[in-house]
């Protein structure tokens, strides 16, 4: 059993990819190359089996698994998360459990899945699985894509819970980030979770960015964050005209194969997913292919970031 970290919910969180091979296996090999290349980049945490994780097509074990190379990868130098979403209640505490028995640092926490609760809902299955655990809990609040928004009147509720810590923000309202600080000052870390939104965030006060690309382009990611909290704003401003191209592949429905791609053409990942998911093809493959060629080509030489 390893000791668990501190999760301090500052700074870049990637929000890795799960690796198959060409037998819809778990390419553990290819997913320890590319934590390795996260970590050496000097992101903040690690969070396994979110959207990008492909979580809803992954088995109990197959979680447990990935969870355990990562702790066992990581070995205490980041803390590590794993996302819940979950149907039920009762099996989003079991899962829980399990995460900390097999070495989580922390937990995000998404809405209840498939149902799409109201707001008295959300918040009763929020706080029993948040009062279940004395692991750290970041609220994932994404009504785009899981049509549950979380309100100030909620997280008000929510505040009463220790083990609920920090906020992953993907409404895609910037304003919202600035309403949460007024309602909360530094109750909860606040977190972006939209790539292209995230130096906008960072800027109006953001603590940190759970973020997509960073799957392929990690030091840029961990540059920008840092540019822009030491005060650099147009050195992350410039940085990050470079990589929006990118980051809106994270706005897509098709944000598992865009960023499986671009981890292809970095060298650290593969582009296997789970079907019904497929690999880009076609022109749609050509598009994309041609974002991340002309990207590559201008890829910026980075400032002395990790001494900032």
């Amino acid at each position: 059993m390893y000791k668990k970290m501190q999760v301090k919910w500052e700074g870049i969180y990637p929000a890795v990819t799960t690796k198959f091979d060409e037998n819809d296996q778990l390419d553990l090999v290819t997913f320890g190359r590319n934590i390795e290349a996260q970590l050496d980049a000097g992101v903040s945490g690690i969070i396994l089996g979110g959207t990008l994780g492909e979580a809803s097509s992954l088995s109990k074990e197959e979680k447990q698994t990935i969870l355990r190379e990562a702790v066992k990868i990581i070995n205490g130098r980041v803390p590590v998360i794993l996302n819940i979403a979950e149907q039920t209640t009762e099996a989003a505490i079991a899962f829980v459990n399990d995460a900390k028995t097999n070495g989580a640092d922390g937990l995000m926490l998404l809405p209840p899945m498939r149902y799409a609760a109201d707001d008295l809902e959300t918040v009763s299955y929020f706080k029993a699985v948040a009062n279940a655990t004395d692991l750290p809990v970041m609220i994932y609040n994404n009504p785009i894509d899981y049509k549950v928004m979380v309100t100030l009147d909620m997280f008000k509720e929510l505040s009463a819970i220790p083990t609920i810590q920090a906020i992953k923000e993907s409404s895609r309202d910037i304003t919202y980030l600035t309403r949460l600080k007024i309602a909360f000052g530094d109750r909860f870390k606040i977190l972006s979770g939209v790539d292209n939104l995230a130096l906008e965030s960072i800027v109006m006060g953001a603590d940190g960015w759970v973020a997509g690309l960073v799957c392929a382009f990690p030091a840029e990611t961990v540059a920008i964050y840092k540019l822009a909290k030491a005060g650099k704003i147009q050195e992350a401003i410039d940085l990050y005209r470079w990589f929006i191209p990118l980051l809106e592949l994270d706005i897509s429905s098709k944000l598992v194969q865009n960023i499986k791609l671009a981890e292809v053409a970095t060298g650290i990942g593969t582009d296997q997913v789970r079907p019904p998911r497929l690999p880009l093809a076609g022109k749609e493959r050509e598009r994309v292919q041609q974002i991340i060629s002309s990207s590559l080509a201008t890829r910026p030489t980075l400032p002395d970031y990790k001494s900032l």
